[in-house]
């Protein structure tokens, strides 16, 4: 063959693990979207133990193919307060067992003609795309027949390619001491180089079967490149985890402790392990010389696979009895950041971590956004100190307190848009749309409570300045008013929370009646106290203004109900 010949067949194998990679991205993003958030469903309630946690995590990774979605989400749930560091350590190792399905996969694109099941898979996906309702079985089914051709593509540029005859190749390989060490760790570290330049264990794995399959690679190098992917996967979820709190980052070092031991006991019966896996499938690497290329192009595909089944499910056998040592090594290994000031601006759950699907983006939003709430309702609770403080110096630290959370809240609603401004940039189904449109919404108007609070306080530092104060009957109706508020806050943030299924926001409506009534009710009796002169007309403007700023943040309270609970408003 001319240079030119290898030229077009190389550019063809990197085309074919381009569609591999989208298809790969596609079925997974297809399948997530059609099980919506059953997925966080059965992950937050199926990991009661160390072995349910393991059996959710192989489910979930063959549901969606891709370990890395499941290592991501694990990462994200752990970042949010709602997987232990222990239940992580056990989904991480099902979800290394769940995807040794895509090998198998992939092993079956080398031994059945493929083509028979791609074209009119393409031809069904493209009809019920346009189908509202099965839009997602379409684009499933667009991802599958890619994955396929691709590695029909793949098989094709391999027979073309005719490595077994290229003596170059052949060279190049031979140069390997197949029965050495070194050999194996060489291979090891290019596996995971590639894996993690890539960030697809799939496309190195169906790289390392096209070498195998036409009998230039050694078994044992293939082999080794295998275990190298098996480390290089876990760079997915550590780069996740950079910008999430300490246990987070603890569950992805965790998967790569797990990965790295099992390479290390692999490692030390290497040779014993693959003639034994070998074994299993009829296939002996010591003696090759009887067998036709098409025996190799057959079963070489079959013992990666069965390998990559093998090595994952003896390492969890192994190392499922040991989590609360892998806990607390990683534990050993990430100190706990210094105490940060809660008063510094700094989003808890929304990462810029890869690999997300709008279902996951959407929930950390909602986990911040309900963070973003208890913040202003500290912020609520430092105004209602500020109230009854007298001495000046004291005073002045807790408004200067208040001025900072107010610059948070604007802050945190900038930051949250532009996230759920991101994730609506995606392909969404209708239900998350009506998601993120009702979570701007909240955000909105919990940074209006955010201001009602700053402007409260700003009246009661007008106050200090003026020298003024309030009688004693103003300062318990205000002490009434705002716990009339704090009341509806507490009843926002359990519905924040997640509790709305047993939540009846006539609760929140109910208070916000009371306000009102109060706010009227305080408004006459303030306009006969100004002229009975039981205190001064500035004095009850200040005082008046606190109510009406305590009645418009009840209403930002019901706003965000309603948006939660999906009420519309009236006359909006």
């Amino acid at each position: 063959m001319t240079t030119g010949d290898y030229i077009f067949i190389f550019c063809k194998i990197l085309g074919s693990l381009a569609l591999l990679i989208y298809g790969m991205k596609v079925m997974s993003e297809a399948l997530q979207k059609m099980a919506g958030s059953q997925l966080r469903h059965i992950l937050g309630a199926m990991t009661t133990n160390r072995f349910t946690g393991m059996l959710t995590g192989t489910f979930i990774t063959c549901a969606v193919q891709s370990s890395s979605a499941t290592t991501v989400m694990t990462v994200s749930f752990v970042n949010a307060g709602l997987l232990t560091l222990a239940q992580a350590i056990s989904v991480i190792m099902g979800a290394n067992i769940g995807t040794t399905l895509t090998a198998w996969i992939m092993s079956l694109g080398y031994n059945v003609d493929l083509t028979v099941v791609v074209f009119p898979a393409f031809f069904i996906g493209i009809m019920l795309i346009y189908s509202k309702k099965r839009r997602y079985i379409g684009d499933f089914l667009f991802g599958i027949a890619f994955l396929f051709f691709s590695l029909v593509l793949l098989s094709t540029a391999g027979k073309e390619l005719d490595l077994a005859h290229n003596s170059g190749a052949i060279e190049f390989f031979s140069s390997f001491n197949v029965n050495s060490h070194w050999t194996i760790l060489i291979f090891l570290a290019i596996g995971t180089v590639i894996t993690c330049i890539v960030q697809s264990s799939a496309a190195v794995m169906a790289i390392t079967i096209l070498l195998c399959s036409t009998g230039v690679l050694p078994i044992y190098m293939g082999i080794a490149l295998v275990m190298g992917e098996n480390i290089g996967t876990t760079a997915t979820a550590n780069l996740a985890a950079l910008g999430a709190n300490t246990q987070a980052r603890r569950a992805a070092l965790a998967h790569l402790v797990f990965n790295v031991f099992g390479v290390i006991w692999v490692m030390c019966l290497f040779y014993p392990f693959v003639n034994f896996v070998c074994s299993l499938v009829g296939y002996d690497p010591e003696n090759t010389a009887g067998l036709s290329a098409t025996d190799i192009t057959l079963k070489l595909p079959i013992v990666l696979a069965a390998f990559h089944t093998c090595f994952n499910v003896c390492n969890t056998s192994l190392l499922i009895w040991f989590i609360p040592q892998m806990e607390k090594l990683v534990c050993w290994l990430i100190k706990p950041k210094a105490n940060q000031d809660e008063e510094e601006f700094r989003l808890r759950f929304i990462q810029s971590g890869l690999m997300k699907t709008p279902e996951l983006s959407v929930y950390e939003a909602q986990k911040e956004i309900q963070s973003f709430s208890e913040r202003i309702q500290r912020m609520f609770g430092m105004v209602r100190e500020l109230l009854n403080e007298k001495k000046a110096e004291d005073f002045v630290k807790l408004f200067t307190r208040i001025e900072k959370y107010e610059t948070i809240s604007d802050n945190m609603e900038i930051e949250i848009a532009k996230y759920l401004d991101q994730v609506s940039n995606a392909h969404l189904s209708d239900e998350t749309k009506g998601k993120i449109h009702a979570m701007l919404r909240e955000i909105s108007e919990i940074e209006s409570i955010g201001d009602s609070c700053y402007n409260i306080a700003r009246t009661l530092n007008r106050k200090m300045n003026e020298k003024e104060d309030f009688v004693e009957p103003q300062y318990e109706h205000l002490h009434q008013m705002m716990e009339l508020t704090d009341e509806a806050l507490t009843q926002m943030n359990l519905i924040l929370q997640g509790h709305h299924a047993s939540y009846d926001p006539n609760r929140s409506f109910n208070i916000e009646n009371e306000i009102n009534n109060y706010r009227n009710q305080l408004r006459t009796q303030n306009i006969d106290d100004v002229n009975n002169h039981l205190y001064t007309y500035g004095v009850g403007t200040m005082y008046m203004d606190i109510v009406q700023e305590c009645e418009k943040l009840g209403d930002y309270v019901v706003n965000v109900v309603e948006a939660r609970m999906g009420i519309r408003q009236t006359g909006a």
